[in-house]
């Protein structure tokens, strides 16, 4: 019986705290055409050779790094897949410079990034 009144009030603490945080985190999370964003996860070696790409060829670069493993992060994430029609296949590293996405790392899509982010480069 002790274990039932346990398991409910663990359940109930957790609910309050979610609605809590839900509540203090309520601002709207958007994408502006006027960033470049990059979603990664810290255990994709592509997103390690795109940055690393980026470092090497654009280190004055100005883009939003954004951790798909965090909520604020998955908010975003979810917006772009929607924003870009990648439902249901959505994968890291993804980019997301005005109209224009790139998933996936490989030569090609470093050639598709060098494309796309002329207008970024002051």
């Amino acid at each position: 019986m002790k274990r039932i009144f346990f398991i409910i009030f663990i359940f109930i603490h957790i609910l309050c705290c979610c609605t809590e945080q839900g509540k203090e985190n309520n601002k709207e999370i958007t994408l502006s055409n006027n960033n470049i964003y990059f979603f990664y996860y810290n255990q994709c070696p592509y997103c390690h050779d795109a940055i690393n790409y980026i470092n090497s060829q654009y280190p004055d670069l100005k883009l939003t790094m954004i951790n798909i493993h965090t909520p604020e992060g998955y908010k975003l994430l979810v917006k772009c897949a929607k924003k870009y029609n990648l439902y249901p296949n959505i994968g890291t590293p993804l980019f997301a410079i005005g109209d224009h996405y790139i998933m996936g790392w490989s030569d090609s899509n470093a050639k598709k990034l060098d494309k796309y982010i002329k207008p970024f480069l002051k």
